[in-house]
């Protein structure tokens, strides 16, 4: 830290305790300064030699019963400040330092300490040590900046502000490789700057200066003095956007408590500044994608909605989210609902809606307009494909997260899964996991949602071993089971060419295609409901759901412990004479016998569940076909 050293003569000033200064002479004092509590007996001579303003005030309150007495309490730097102008005035030893120079400069503005009053006065003395020391010295410009706080508009009208930020941002845009001074005044010091880098391999290497060397010093400075600093240094157009970005992302998290690890309250009584400080911070983000994390940018949104910022300052944080959405993390995306009301959804689910549809929107400008879809995750396709695969990912996450709710209204968990098309998943695991996240805590669910639900899931894009999961699955319809068998036994007959021989009601049961049912023809067919699959017997519906499943390479047979895919709850065990069996039991074999059972069991009334059937009579399933219909497809 520089400094400068004024006068020659020993300081012979005294303190009685009571707030009184006097100087220890034997000349009686014929002055008393006030400034605030503290009074000052002093002399005329000395002070009224160098200060311009105290020679106007004593000509106008002239006493000569009585010591003049002179109230300067609106001084800039309060007593001391004042202290070291008399103490200078007096030629007694003073020494101004970063921490003191600025008040001490505002205090001899404000007693006019002028050249014109005398040669080599106090104000000419600080301007040279502040252009020739201060402004030239990373730290002390830091400092010096730092003690303005409270010496406003004084500090301001003297350029020292001014000064001192321009200095700042000419040494912050410089290139690294040219920084001489010690730059490490709040950062720590890297091992390779410590010469303790052990991939040096005893060779001395001149010590490598980070680009993002300042940032973490120019965290001590008040919001509005770090605003001009950062626009300075953006105005000069030497620093990248990451390092402008890094260095925000310092300020906020020393600024906001609780924003580095996600526990930001809106408890405390400065919830007004730390808005002030985030809509300022996301005001001064460099443009650019990829400037600022999007985990930093989804911490400052949850922030943002926390301290009730302004709607520009959202939909800006929304905004940069969707530029870079592929990189974000579900735990990113769990923001917390505005309102935590009784039969209030836990988190923000359109807030997540609004930063997708923006995503979603800037693919589409990016290229053609449309977003091709992917097939193959294994191919080489464009950039916006694989982001938009992460994305369609990220979501399927954020949907089995959020499917624990249990206020989550049914059409918003669908209408959030369908912003991700169905072609955009080469694999359905994930949403089937969230589907089926959803079904376990939402066991309310009627027929009807439980079909729209289970829509959203594309069975031949399940692998091997979420169709494991799913053919046990209770919660899931049965005919969602049948399709998910089928379409593995598909699978692994592939090399054949040729798919299962099913029976005409089965096939009724699987995705239509072109219009018609699965292998539907010119000839009359029989049309089923999933009622009439819970017409059949327990036992066979049972055998069916605990089917085995291989995979295409023919490896040992697996068999899931849960219909939670993470969890053990809800499946019936495999029965243990079939554990050791090889190979698996062909779906047309297990449906035909289903099928079967159904039709010698009579018709089951309508479930959201395969339960065990009713008593029907035989002779009223023969003579009463009520739910079976026939229909001519051509």
């Amino acid at each position: 830290m520089k400094y400068m050293k004024l006068g020659s003569k020993p300081d012979v000033f005294q303190n009685d305790g009571n707030n009184t200064r006097f100087v220890a002479t034997e000349l009686a004092t014929d002055i008393i300064i006030t400034v605030g509590e503290v009074k000052f007996f002093l002399h005329k001579f000395p002070l009224l030699s160098k200060s311009s303003r105290l020679q106007k005030i004593v000509a106008t309150t002239t006493n000569d019963e009585t010591n003049d007495e002179v109230d300067v309490s609106d001084i800039p730097g309060g007593p001391a400040a004042f202290e070291i102008c008399a103490k200078f005035s007096y030629g007694m030893v003073v020494t101004l330092n970063a921490y003191n120079v600025v008040a001490t400069r505002c205090a001899a503005e404000y007693l006019e300490m002028h050249e014109t009053i005398e040669k080599g006065n106090l104000i000419y003395k600080i301007d040279v040590f502040l252009s020739s020391s201060i402004f030239r010295t990373w730290k002390d410009s830091i400092i010096v900046l730092h003690t303005t706080k409270n010496l406003m508009p004084w500090a301001e009208e003297l350029k020292i502000v001014s000064h001192c930020v321009d200095s700042i941002a000419n040494k912050a845009s410089i290139d690294p490789s040219e920084v001489e001074w010690s730059y490490t005044y709040n950062r720590k010091k890297l091992a390779s700057e410590n010469g303790l880098d052990q991939h040096w391999n005893g060779v001395r290497k001149q010590a490598s200066v980070p680009p993002d060397w300042w940032v973490e010093d120019i965290c001590e400075l008040e919001m509005d003095i770090y605003k001009r600093v950062i626009s300075a240094v953006k105005a000069k157009g030497h620093t990248s956007g990451s390092v402008l970005g890094e260095a925000l992302k310092a300020y906020a998290f020393r600024k906001i408590p609780g924003l580095l690890d996600g526990s930001v309250s809106n408890s405390s009584v400065d919830v007004a500044r730390h808005r002030n400080i985030l809509e300022t911070i996301v005001w001064l983000m460099p443009g650019g994608s990829g400037s600022v994390s999007c985990g930093f940018l989804l911490k400052l949104l949850k922030a943002a909605c926390l301290f009730d910022a302004g709607e520009n300052c959202r939909t800006e944080l929304v905004k940069r989210v969707g530029q870079q959405l592929e990189n974000a993390s579900v735990k990113d995306l769990l923001i917390p609902a505005e309102t935590q009301e009784e039969g209030s959804t836990v988190y923000d689910v359109d807030m997540v809606v609004g930063i997708i549809e923006e995503f979603m929107a800037q693919q589409a400008r990016g290229g053609n307009g449309e977003i091709a879809e992917v097939t193959d995750p294994g191919l080489g396709f464009d950039p916006n494909g694989v982001k938009v695969l992460a994305v369609a990912t990220l979501i399927d996450g954020y949907l089995a997260e959020i499917a624990k709710d249990p206020n989550l209204p049914l059409l918003k968990f669908v209408g959030l899964a369908e912003m991700i098309s169905t072609g955009l998943r080469p694999v359905h695991d994930g949403l089937y996991r969230a589907i089926d996240m959803y079904l376990k805590e939402h066991p309310g669910l009627s027929k009807s949602e439980k079909k729209r639900l289970c829509g959203l899931m594309d069975c031949k894009r399940l692998s091997p071993e979420a169709c494991m999961h799913a053919v046990q699955n209770e919660r899931l319809p049965l005919r969602v089971v049948v399709q998910v068998l089928f379409f593995e036994q598909l699978r692994v007959s592939g090399a054949s060419g040729n798919g299962p021989n099913l029976p005409a009601g089965v096939r009724s049961l699987l995705p239509r295609e072109n219009g018609n049912s699965y292998g539907s023809s010119r000839s009359a067919a029989t049309t089923y409901t999933e009622d009439d699959l819970n017409g059949a017997p327990v036992a066979d519906l049972n055998s069916f759901r605990s089917m085995r499943v291989v995979n295409k390479s023919g490896g040992s047979e697996r068999s899931s412990g849960s219909s939670d895919m993470n969890n053990g709850t809800g499946t019936r065990n495999i029965p243990e004479e079939k554990k050791g069996s090889k190979g698996i039991l062909m779906p047309k074999k297990i449906l035909s016998k289903i099928w079967s059972g159904k039709v010698h069991s009579g018709e089951n009334s309508s479930s959201d569940t395969s339960e065990s059937p009713g008593s029907i009579n035989p002779e009223e399933t023969k003579s009463t076909p009520s739910r079976i219909t026939r229909h001519s497809v051509s």
